[in-house]
């Protein structure tokens, strides 16, 4: 039976090929789904949708189709890991958390120490915090095999 892993956040690094090529290397049958991590098509997932007047209406257009894949396959996934990268503040990120928080779906935190601080909430409903692609890894080995 696989196990399946919602891999959610920061899109600028290769942290989800780095869990992947781990889960992969430790035998464990999980199966991984994304949000879309190319930008420009994330920001443009509801243009076909007509072209709105200004830019807050699409990014609300495209934000609604996008959340049909997000909240789908938060709610189809066994657990969720949130990312919250260095560079940017992800906001899409600390909303997951939250949604996941929401449905009782289990959700481990990969941050730096750094910003425990501002996101002190979103760790407190997390069910482990990460700061390593490994200890994420050593966490779904102990999940699927102790």
């Amino acid at each position: 039976m696989s196990f399946y892993v919602y891999l959610s956040g920061e899109i600028h690094t290769d942290w989800r090929e780095e869990i992947q090529r781990g889960a992969e290397s430790a035998g464990l049958d999980v199966v991984f789904t994304a949000p879309v991590t190319d930008h420009a098509a994330s920001d443009a997932a509801g243009d076909h949708l007509g072209k709105p007047e200004n830019g807050f209406w699409r990014d609300h257009q495209s934000s609604k189709v996008n959340a049909i894949r997000t909240r789908t396959m938060i709610e189809q996934a066994d657990l969720v890991v949130v990312r919250f990268g260095d560079q940017y503040k992800q906001w899409n990120a600390a909303f997951d958390a939250g949604y996941c928080a929401a449905l009782a779906k289990p959700y481990i935190t990969l941050h730096s120490e750094d910003i425990v601080h501002p996101l002190k909430e979103v760790d407190a409903g997390a069910q482990a915090w990460c700061t390593t692609t490994g200890q994420v890894v050593e966490t779904l080995r102990y999940v699927l095999k102790a």
